[in-house]
């Protein structure tokens, strides 16, 4: 069974080869779910592992409409990827529905080309699990990541076994939630790959007293955070 760990870092990356995985998924910010990491990462990751690298391309956090600007930045991503050498990459767009916005996602798979390309967790807000399965099936994406549309792939056991019984030339991928306890579960179900991340927390510092820098203000998931035109306008004239 092909085992593929979500790194967040570049000693992430270099833990989960030297422990025995088998492809890394590269992103950061576990917390919103993953977003594309730096250049810079991934250049360093892919000098450092002899393993194959694939990369998130998300270019924020939140729901999975992307705008116009959004795919230009994702394309660029992509072609970055392809030029340094990524073997695979994950992404996926959804329209203001939830169902698959097959134009997009389209889009991001020829451009991603020969690279591998793996559906992710967008599909888990999919109001119609087998239909979005027929038509990633159709758009010939390798992997598709999912929970199983559950909180967690343990939860999600049967959806995961229903798609990975009408799959054809599809992978599914399990992920959220797996670990040494119920890993043994999805093998169990005659899956070939699974997905986890497998981290706890390290180097921590005392932080009593210190102004927190996370932002609730900027973790809406129904929504998208946009520089505002008047606002910034107005503090202009204000200060000039």
């Amino acid at each position: 069974m092909l085992v593929e760990v979500c790194a967040n870092s570049l000693e992430s990356a270099l833990i989960a080869q030297k422990a025995g995985a088998d492809r890394i998924e590269l992103c950061s910010e576990l917390g919103v779910g993953g977003i594309t990491p730096s250049h810079g990462l991934i250049a360093e990751v892919l000098q450092r592992l002899s393993i194959p690298v694939h990369v998130l391309i998300r270019p924020r956090s939140g729901h999975f409409c992307y705008s116009d600007f959004e795919m230009a930045v994702m394309q660029k991503d992509i072609e970055f990827c392809k030029k340094v050498g990524v073997k695979g990459i994950v992404a996926g767009v959804l329209n203001k529905d939830f169902t698959v916005n097959i134009q997009k996602t389209s889009k991001l798979i020829n451009n991603s080309r020969p690279m591998k390309f793996t559906f992710h967790r967008a599909f888990d807000w999919v109001p119609n699990a087998l239909i979005a399965l027929q038509q990633l099936e159709t758009m010939a994406v390798d992997y598709l990541l999912t929970s199983g549309q559950e909180s967690t792939a343990e939860n999600g056991l049967e959806l995961i076994k229903a798609l990975h019984d009408h799959a054809k030339d599809l992978k599914i991928m399990p992920g959220s939630g797996i670990n040494t306890k119920n890993a043994v579960k999805f093998k169990a179900l005659g899956l070939t790959v699974l997905h986890t991340s497998g981290t706890l927390f390290e180097n921590e510092l005392d932080l009593q007293c210190k102004l927190p820098m996370n932002s609730e203000l900027h973790l809406a998931e129904n929504m998208v955070a946009v520089t505002n035109a008047p606002i910034i306008r107005q503090i202009v004239k204000t200060v000039k």
